[in-house]
């Protein structure tokens, strides 16, 4: 008996995680932003109009124009184009800086709670003095120290968000380290570290897929904030951040410069951080089958009408 091939639709449809994060219209919008966001990043030599770096002095402080969409800075360069390059920056320190803290972060909560003891203290003591400062103060005091460019951003933005992930881990493997399979793993000779390897951090990953994607606006974010007070990205480079700290001067007689750049930041982070909620509402099994797909019908039947007696008794005439 031939089976028939699922087409890509159904098999989309048939899958719950896709259909619970998509089952909001809101999130399919965000979704279609960042993708947006992305191409535009990939692909910035061949969108932007204009070197972003190359200084016109013959066309400083021009407004919008034909020629210059969003107009053009104090150096009079394109701030369409400096906005479209700063989206690569953006996502560049997001995604290399999550990678970063979450990799420690993970690392660190596996060693501690398989550990235990002394040890597990120790990390958990350190975890919570980091904690205690706030993300951005740290970053700031961490990029104090490593300077600017690129890659002392990413390595200051993912040190402040180490903790997160670690005391998340370790709250993962304190629950299943005594489970029965760890237990017959060690039984039939298997070692701690196969063990932690091979049994307890594939259960670590959901939580943590799902903190990564969190936390992705939240490092965008806090590289825009190190870039505006002149700890971030080293200039000419273009980067959100830096591009509000500049135009804000301006905002009086060319405001484009400076809000241009802040409603990008707006938009990333807040596209973020919705995708990353409605990853956590498709993850999460006690949300199982009441999200994105209303009530449950059994196939083949249909959604009866409400009865008239149900209108009444809540409320609706």
């Amino acid at each position: 008996m031939q089976t028939k091939k699922k087409s890509l639709r159904e098999r989309l449809s048939s899958s719950r995680v896709l259909r619970v994060m998509f089952g909001r219209r809101i999130i399919v919008v965000c979704a279609g932003l960042v993708l947006v966001m992305i191409l535009m990043a990939i692909f910035a030599p061949v969108v932007a109009p204009y070197d972003p770096n190359q200084d016109d002095l013959y066309n400083v402080l021009k407004g919008c124009s034909a020629e210059h969409w969003l107009g053009t800075d104090s150096n009079g360069r394109d701030v369409l184009s400096r906005i479209i390059y700063g989206a690569r920056v953006s996502f560049v320190v997001g995604v290399v800086s999550v990678l970063i803290s979450s990799v420690i972060g993970i690392a660190l909560g596996l060693i501690s709670g398989m550990a235990g003891g002394v040890l597990d203290a120790f990390i958990m003591r350190v975890m919570d003095a980091m904690q205690a400062i706030p993300m951005l103060i740290l970053a700031m005091f961490l990029g104090a120290i490593l300077g600017q460019g690129l890659g002392n951003v990413c390595l200051a933005i993912g040190i402040s968000m180490v903790p997160g992930y670690a005391r998340v881990t370790r709250g993962q493997v304190l629950s299943v380290r005594n489970a029965d399979y760890v237990t017959a793993g060690t039984l039939c000779g298997a070692s701690r570290i196969r063990n932690t390897l091979v049994h307890v951090f594939p259960n670590c990953l959901s939580v943590n897929i799902v903190t990564m994607t969190a936390s992705l606006g939240g490092a965008i974010l806090a590289e825009a904030n190190l870039s505006f007070l002149g700890m971030g990205i080293a200039p000419p480079t273009a980067s959100w951040g830096a591009m509000v700290s500049g135009g804000y001067k301006y905002l009086s007689t060319q405001p484009v410069i400076a809000i241009a750049p802040g409603v990008a930041i707006i938009i990333q982070v807040l596209c973020c951080n919705m995708c990353g909620d409605a990853l956590r509402d498709a993850l999460d099994p006690k949300l199982r089958g009441t999200l994105g797909s209303g009530h449950k019908t059994r196939p083949g039947r249909k959604n009866k009408p409400a009865r008239r007696s149900d209108k009444a008794e809540s409320g609706v005439a």
